[in-house]
């Protein structure tokens, strides 16, 4: 599997830096090398606030397209392992899916592990879109017409938020945006064994992600851990999700989007030839990733629009 040209010198300037591997770091000094991505295209007007969670405020950073009444939401998660991520670095992201969505972005500051581990940042997700749904008019959106998404970490909160909604809110979601999620805690399938150092995130990073986020004594096999564990997929808002070929992460991306169609789940997907983790996220280098923003933001458009 080649590895996208753009790709590869973007991992070549990550491992100039010398950081060490994400196995053998520490959640602090992972945080501090993180970069910022250059600053998104302008939106209408956006607002820091913070929403009712289960164990106190959840920050958030509201993003309107335009003062137009009664517009459609996505309420989005970042990505990082669930360790890492603020809503400085989800901006860029987050003004890319307001302005070419044409809706409301509500970015979520979930609580992080090690400090906070699941399910604080699962509750925190729940509880934003909670709010979303029961606040909506008062920041001019519309209630009947929200959508989850998220990034890695992200769409592994967004995908359980969605199966969450189902189970105990009956919240009307319209859509599901699922990029390169992590679905199944196991780190069974070729893409985790094939993955190497050369493509950035590996199996080790990821195992050092799950140790902080879902611990010892929390049942990873628990399908709001893992959520293609769960047995049953019906009635699950449409989704899109994005894979990207050269990530440990693909087969089990792949897995959920067929796990979701065999449940009658309406999913369309794509697995981006020669992409690697994050893609997405820095669409600013890649314009493969641009093409995913573009494809992911036409559909919720499609799916936010009247029937």
């Amino acid at each position: 599997m080649p590895i996208d040209p753009l790709a590869q010198a973007w991992l070549d300037e990550v491992a100039a830096t010398g950081n060490p591997p994400t196995h053998l770091s520490t959640p602090e000094a992972l945080r501090a090398s993180r970069v910022t991505p250059p600053a998104g295209p302008d939106v209408h007007k956006t607002a820091d606030m913070a929403v009712a969670g289960p164990d106190g405020p959840v920050p958030v950073r509201l993003y309107w397209p335009s003062e137009d009444p009664g517009l459609p939401i996505l309420v989005w998660y970042h990505g990082g392992g669930w360790v890492t991520g603020t809503l400085d670095h989800a901006d860029a992201t987050a003004r890319r899916l307001c302005s070419l969505g044409q809706c409301i972005v509500i970015s979520v500051d979930y609580r992080l592990a090690p400090e906070h581990p699941y399910p604080a940042g699962r509750d925190d997700a729940y509880a934003a879109v909670v709010w979303a749904f029961q606040n909506a008019k008062r920041f001019g959106g519309d209630s009947e017409r929200i959508a989850v998404g998220g990034d890695s970490a992200g769409g592994t909160l967004a995908a359980v938020v969605a199966q969450m909604v189902r189970d105990r809110a009956g919240i009307p979601l319209k859509f599901q945006l699922l990029v390169y999620p992590v679905t199944d805690a196991a780190m069974d399938t070729a893409s985790h064994r094939d993955a190497t150092n050369e493509f950035g995130l590996n199996r080790d990073a990821m195992a050092w992600y799950w140790d902080r986020y879902a611990p010892e004594g929390v049942d990873r096999a628990d399908p709001y851990v893992s959520p293609l564990k769960q047995e049953n997929l019906e009635g699950l808002p449409p989704a899109y999700v994005i894979t990207a070929e050269c990530d440990p992460l693909r087969d089990e991306g792949n897995a959920y989007a067929d796990a979701l169609r065999a449940a009658g789940v309406p999913v369309e997907s794509e697995c981006f030839a020669g992409q690697v983790h994050a893609f997405f996220v820095n669409a600013h280098r890649f314009p493969e990733g641009m093409r995913a923003v573009e494809t992911a933001t036409t559909l919720l458009r499609k799916a936010f629009a009247p029937a």
